[in-house]
């Protein structure tokens, strides 16, 4: 078996599954039964439509005869075909997914990962807190809770957009500001599990919530 912390990831970049990611350590299994590994409820997608299966030369993407197909980069796959690094896949058209090798996951070089306090890799979905790799990784939402913070760094988001950002457009309506409110909160105890000295994010009373990521020699100055 494959150790977690050296195993491939998959990540869902489209459909009801995006932002969210899986580490490939074992044989998964994506379709709309509930008894999946991966569970896309689109009705275009088949009951147990294709496997990820790790294996000693990589990881086979193989459908399994599905009634509207797996396209791999584009292309209409037929049987099993390995993995590479960077390779995206649709489920019929509902969910895309892309492959990340864990040799694709190292971290930031040592000049890039001291010019702020935090960094974060969208592409990896690694995170650094003070020059420190955040360990286990966030959840789905909590990254990409960051995440939006993190490209609009020190300016004001309001709660309806983080909200979106999160959990789409589609979902947003249903979302309460309490759940927000927690998912902060999370967030903020994950940052402080190695920095709980500084303050990252900044609640601005009646507009919204900001990144504060100053540069790290600021800190010493």
């Amino acid at each position: 078996m494959i150790e977690s912390n050296d195993a491939p990831i998959l990540v869902a970049l489209t459909g009801e599954r995006s932002g969210e990611r899986w580490v490939v350590d074992r044989p998964l299994l994506i379709g709309r039964d509930v008894s999946c590994d991966i569970t896309v409820s689109n009705r275009q997608v088949s009951r147990y439509h294709a496997r990820l299966l790790p294996g000693k030369n990589g990881v086979d993407l193989e459908d399994m005869e599905s009634k509207n197909g797996t396209h791999l980069n584009g292309d209409i796959l037929t049987g099993k075909s390995v993995l590479k690094d960077g390779d995206t896949f649709l489920i019929a058209t509902a969910q895309e997914f892309q492959f990340l090798n864990s040799d694709a996951t190292m971290p930031l070089s040592a000049k890039t990962a001291r010019l702020n306090r935090l960094l974060v890799d969208f592409r990896s979905r690694q995170v650094w807190v003070n020059n420190k790799q955040l360990n286990p990784p966030l959840s789905a939402q909590q990254f990409l809770l960051l995440f939006c913070l993190y490209e609009n760094e020190g300016k004001v988001i309001s709660r309806n957009d983080l909200i979106v950002s999160v959990w789409g457009s589609e979902q947003s309506s249903g979302v309460s500001e309490q759940a927000l409110d927690a998912l902060i909160r999370r967030l903020r105890d994950r940052l402080n599990e190695i920095d709980p000295e500084f303050v990252y994010i900044v609640t601005v009373r009646g507009h919204g919530i900001k990144l504060d990521n100053p540069p790290m020699a600021s800190i010493f100055e």
